[in-house]
């Protein structure tokens, strides 16, 4: 068996601690709030985000960083990725020389744009052995052992058939893949396009609207993409039009939800504060569209979930200013 830490305590990453856990590896559970590590440490449960799922006996939770990252061979980031720099910064001291880091993190760094395992490279140097876990997975379902299939996407091969290996069961499936760009980008973006798809339904604008857009939206994930590097069956795959799908259709999407309550004429103050969790699209759609501009790259639905975010556009005219645009042949990468 293999020491595990999962730093983050949210809901993806208690349930990533559970599977783990379940697994049979010896896991630990970071939370940054003692006060909310203590209750999870009493009630042996996150009540707030996954009630109902049970910690394992073999999972502790802690407060303390450096015993979190000591104690385990593989590290996983469930942190927001406005958290990841900072983080990485301050468990670097505590790294033993075989550590190994994963994410499940699916955003950019706000203020560089960078993708995390650049940002990874930055702190920890090029040399660490890094993947990251992505691919259409509600920490809801995951806790309560439903089936579900994830990507783990490294340049260190083995490292990823290792860790994919730690995290299969007869309930989840881990493929592997050396495309570590394309797995980032389809994660982050998917998100941006599932607030542009809660618009959409929050307007009431009903499932070939829903269709439409997600295949548009595929179309804008991939141009991106291949841009940076990114493989073309990555977009197709898990990482890509799967978890594009998942969070584009499924009301257990925070994005998705905090898209519905800008179509339903809901304030961005009232709607986040209901859902009472980190909305990565929001942050991330400022980035994206900050990357596509900087690269000439043509993001239509992207821009327009901008300009309603940041340049108080009313959503009913974001979605007119998509359907007039120029007629143009179906080209997916076009």
């Amino acid at each position: 068996m293999t020491a595990v830490s999962v730093l983050g305590a949210g809901s993806w990453g208690t349930a990533l601690a559970l599977l783990m856990a379940r697994n049979g590896h010896p896991t630990t559970l970071w939370g940054h709030r003692p006060e909310h590590v203590a209750k999870l440490h009493a009630a042996r449960c996150n009540d707030r985000y996954l009630p109902g799922a049970h910690f394992p006996d073999n999972l502790k939770v802690v407060a303390n960083l450096a015993e979190a990252v000591e104690c385990a061979e593989i590290l996983i980031i469930a942190a927001p990725s406005h958290a990841f720099r900072s983080l990485l910064i301050n468990l670097a001291p505590h790294l033993a020389s075989e550590s190994k880091i994963a994410w499940a993190t699916k955003g950019l760094e706000l203020e560089s744009g960078k993708l995390l395992h650049q940002v990874t490279e930055d702190v920890l140097g090029p040399d660490i052995p890094a993947a990251v876990l992505s691919g259409p997975s509600f920490a809801r379902d995951l806790a309560a052992n439903l089936p579900t299939a994830i990507t783990v996407a490294s340049r260190q091969v083995e490292f990823a058939r290792m860790l994919a290996g730690l995290l299969h069961n007869n309930r989840f499936r881990a493929y592997t893949t050396e495309d570590i760009i394309g797995v980032q980008l389809g994660g982050a973006t998917k998100n941006v396009l599932a607030i542009a798809a809660g618009v959409a339904d929050g307007l009431g604008f009903g499932a070939n609207s829903r269709a439409a857009l997600i295949t548009r939206g595929l179309a804008e994930m991939m141009r991106l993409g291949l841009a940076l590097g990114g493989k073309s069956e990555t977009f197709m795959g898990l990482a890509g039009v799967g978890d594009l799908i998942l969070t584009c259709t499924d009301n257990q999407s925070r994005n998705r939800r905090f898209g519905l309550g800008l179509g339903k004429g809901l304030s961005r103050e009232q709607i986040t504060a209901e859902i009472g969790q980190e909305i990565e699209g929001i942050t991330t759609t400022k980035v994206i569209y900050r990357l596509a501009q900087s690269l000439g790259i043509e993001m239509p639905i992207t821009e327009q979930t901008y300009k309603i975010l940041y340049e108080n556009l009313a959503p009913l005219e974001a979605v007119n200013n998509l359907l007039i645009r120029e007629q143009k042949s179906e080209a997916v990468v076009a």
